[in-house]
C-alpha cells in the first residue's frame, strides 16, 4: 500500500474526532453568528501567519538527502506568502477591526499547535511537519466550501468576507494531490511512523481550536 493511503487509513479516528467538533454542524446548518464567525477566522489568522516561517525552518533543517523534498516545501512557501492577509480582509468585510486582530494574542490552544508545529520543526524532525500539512489541507477540502457557503447564506455576508475559506478549499485540492506524491515517495519506516504520529497529533491539537470557539475541548487522548 502507499504511504498515503497508510497516511490516511492510520489517522482515520483522529480526523473523525477532529469533525465532530460542535462548531461544524452549527456552520453546516448555518447555526452562527458574526460573531463566531469573525472568532473562527481569528484564530485562523494566528495560525496562518506562522505557515510561511514553520515552512521555511523546516526547508533550512531537512537533510541533504531529502533536496527534492526542500524543493517542494519552496513550492509551497510560493503559494503560501500573505494568506494571513486574505484572513484579515475577510474580517474587514465582516465588519470587524482587522488591526485589532493583528495586534490580539491567540488562544491557549490555537498557541499550542504553533508551537507544537515549531517545536517538531526545530527538536525533533522537519518531517514531522507533514503530519501538520496533511491534517489542515485534507480539513479544508473536506469543509470550507460548505461551511462557506452555509454561512453566506446565514449571515448574508458579502463574497468579499469568504476568500481565506473559498480559495483553501479549492486550492488545496490541488494541495493535497501534490502532498500525495510527496508522502509516497517518503520510505524509511521510522519517517513515515513519525508523519503518522505527528498527524494524529495534530488533528487533536486542530480539533481543540474548533472546540475552544463554543467552549468544548476533548481531554488529551493522544
Amino acid at each position: 500500500m502507499a504511504f498515503f493511503d497508510v497516511l490516511q487509513a492510520e489517522t482515520a479516528a483522529a480526523r473523525a474526532q477532529l469533525f465532530t467538533a460542535p462548531i461544524f454542524q452549527r456552520a453546516f446548518s448555518g447555526d452562527i453568528d458574526r460573531a463566531l464567525y469573525i472568532d473562527f477566522l481569528t484564530q485562523a489568522y494566528h495560525h496562518v501567519k506562522h505557515t510561511v516561517p514553520l515552512l521555511m525552518t523546516v526547508g533550512g533543517r531537512l537533510p541533504e538527502s531529502k533536496e527534492w523534498l526542500r524543493s517542494a516545501v519552496a513550492e509551497y512557501i510560493e503559494e503560501e506568502v500573505g494568506h494571513q492577509e486574505w484572513i484579515l480582509n475577510d474580517i474587514a468585510a465582516c465588519g470587524g477591526d482587522r488591526e485589532a486582530v493583528r495586534q490580539s494574542q491567540p488562544n491557549l490552544h490555537t498557541e499550542l499547535m504553533v508551537a507544537y508545529a515549531y517545536d517538531m520543526a526545530q527538536r525533533v524532525n522537519p518531517l514531522g511537519f507533514f503530519g501538520m500539512v496533511h491534517v489542515l489541507e485534507g480539513t479544508s477540502i473536506t469543509s470550507a466550501d460548505r461551511a462557506a457557503e452555509s454561512i453566506q447564506n446565514a449571515l448574508n455576508l458579502p463574497n468579499q468576507a469568504f476568500s481565506y475559506l473559498r480559495s483553501h478549499g479549492a486550492l488545496d485540492q490541488d494541495h493535497v494531490k501534490f502532498f500525495e506524491g510527496l508522502m509516497n515517495r517518503i520510505s524509511d519506516p521510522d519517517e513515515q511512523d513519525l508523519i503518522i504520529r505527528s498527524a494524529q497529533r495534530f488533528y487533536y491539537l486542530y480539533g481543540n481550536i474548533f472546540r475552544s470557539l463554543t467552549a468544548e475541548v476533548m481531554p488529551c487522548t493522544v
